[in-house]
């Protein structure tokens, strides 16, 4: 392939590479994400999509260049590069609160050919509060539920909605250097937790917030009545004050309130099953096999959580699948659509 042509792919050069194949070929439709680690996600939406008369590729959007994120994947969806053969999937972030609100945004939403996560980012969904008692299970082999995660999730979630509120109304306004999301993340950090006593940090919490709240308050005096927009806004798209987490900054809720909460989890059901083998055990050499064994069929914390599929039974999950079903309806494929 000449370079020029590498160096400009566009759908209808991917359509016209699969009308050169066989009639009985498959067709193969080009899906950019945005990292590495959004590949395997992007696999989970479209691998049910695929059947005898077409597969998708899922990859990054450059060939030639180490060129990542969202920027770089949009940059694709150009002018005539856009079309049915090469479709972008990205992360939300706040381009979909943003309802349109900038040029980045409006791409994302309106482009029949660009499918977006609804939640932040890919680790909300996988951060799903109803799977993670199935990941303390796979990375500890012990199915005692020591913790309420969807009850701990929901707590956190109504704490911060308040300033999350203030947050998308400042991005929604152009006014992120007034309160970044860098300043939010900030606040919301949970700190120190107690599994066996969670309330202690929730309550700081919302003691943080209600200061930072109050802060606004008082700089923007005159915007009561666009933060009460917006909050009936940003519920009439799907957030609720229970489920905030999904739509807060990823790496955030990944790194600073669900790893530390599932370390803190782990450890004692690491700590339950070792007392059982020690208490259980018959001699010291059944005891340090058993020991052995349990040891080695532990998992990493990181590791499965990124591989955490429980994001399957959410809703959020669902409404991706049914932007992919409506573009692979053959009216929306039709060429005169293109």
């Amino acid at each position: 392939m000449p370079n020029r042509l590498k160096d400009n792919l566009s759908s209808q050069y991917f359509e016209a590479a699969n009308r050169l194949t066989s009639k009985q070929a498959r067709r193969r439709i080009v899906a950019y994400v945005e990292s590495y680690d959004d590949i395997y996600f992007w696999r989970t939406v479209l691998s049910r999509y695929e059947d005898q008369t077409r597969y998708f590729e899922v990859m990054l959007p450059s060939h030639k260049k180490l060129e990542r994120g969202k920027k770089s994947v949009l940059m694709n969806f150009i002018g005539d590069k856009i079309g049915p053969d090469m479709i972008a999937c990205v992360d939300a972030d706040y381009d979909y609160l943003l309802q349109g609100a900038t040029p980045q945004s409006r791409r994302v939403l309106e482009s029949p050919y660009v499918f977006h996560t609804y939640v932040y980012a890919i680790e909300n969904m996988q951060c799903y509060a109803p799977s993670l008692h199935d990941v303390c299970v796979a990375i500890t082999l012990n199915d005692h539920r020591i913790f309420d995660f969807e009850d701990y999730m929901s707590q956190y979630s109504e704490a911060i909605f308040p300033l999350f509120v203030w947050s998308v109304w400042a991005y929604r306004r152009g006014l992120h250097n007034k309160f970044s999301m860098s300043d939010f993340a900030r606040v919301i950090d949970p700190g120190r937790f107690n599994v066996a006593d969670p309330l202690p940090s929730l309550t700081h919490l919302r003691r943080k917030v209600n200061t930072k709240v109050h802060h606004l308050q008082q700089e923007f005096p005159l915007a009561k009545e666009e933060y009460l927009e917006t909050k009936e806004s940003v519920k009439a798209l799907g957030v609720t004050p229970q489920t905030t987490y999904l739509y807060i900054q990823g790496h955030h809720l990944f790194d600073a309130v669900v790893i530390p909460i599932l370390n803190k989890v782990c450890n004692r059901l690491r700590q339950e099953r070792q007392d059982e083998i020690n208490r259980t055990a018959r001699h010291h050499v059944q005891r340090r096999n058993e020991m052995s064994c349990y040891e080695h069929s532990l998992l990493d914390i990181r590791m499965t959580l990124k591989k955490n599929v429980g994001y399957i039974l959410s809703e959020h999950f669902h409404r991706i699948q049914r932007d992919i079903e409506a573009y692979l309806t053959p009216a929306h494929q039709s060429p005169d659509t293109v």
